[in-house]
């Protein structure tokens, strides 16, 4: 591994059929249109030897240990969400073809971000194009948030050509 990434590594968050895949009921809008940015993200990582995390969520069948405000996925047999050992809960297609980001900007990522910013990480980055929210503004603004903790919000692009 290259000396400038040695201290790097890459979370993928969530990158779940549930999250993505626009017929679920909790999918994120323009979810599917990031992952191919995801894609090209973790094929850098492993260009440069940065190790991968695949971080996924998985639910029992009741909903007993989601949050309050999904509760309602649980209400019928139709809706739930991320159930572990349910096809929503696998892997999108395209990342599981990398052997296996939330993608909700407001959510998942920006609190994984402040608590690395809170444990005293040197260098907390987010990938603003591997990542979106419901509406642009709702991402802006959550991108604005992070870089306001002095997190670095480069796109796919300019990572990829950071110390190449």
């Amino acid at each position: 591994m290259a000396e400038e990434w040695k201290h790097t590594v890459l979370l993928v968050i969530d990158m779940q059929k549930d999250l993505i895949l626009p017929y679920s009921p909790a999918a994120v809008k323009g979810g599917e249109a990031i992952v191919p940015n995801v894609i090209n993200a973790v094929e850098v990582a492993r260009n440069r030897d940065i190790p991968i995390i695949w971080v996924v969520r998985e639910h029992d069948s009741l909903g007993r240990d989601v949050e309050s405000f999904r509760r309602h996925f649980y209400a019928s047999d139709k809706t739930k969400l991320l159930v572990k050992g349910s096809p929503g809960a696998e892997l999108v297609e395209g990342s599981w073809n990398l052997q296996d980001s939330r993608v909700q900007t407001p959510n998942c990522i920006r609190q994984t971000v402040f608590d690395a910013v809170s444990l005293d990480y040197d260098e907390v980055t987010v990938i603003v194009d591997a990542t979106a929210a419901a509406t642009a503004e709702i991402h802006n603004a959550n991108v604005v948030d992070m870089k306001n903790i002095g997190v670095a919000t480069p796109t796919l692009e300019e990572w990829c050509h950071t110390n190449n």
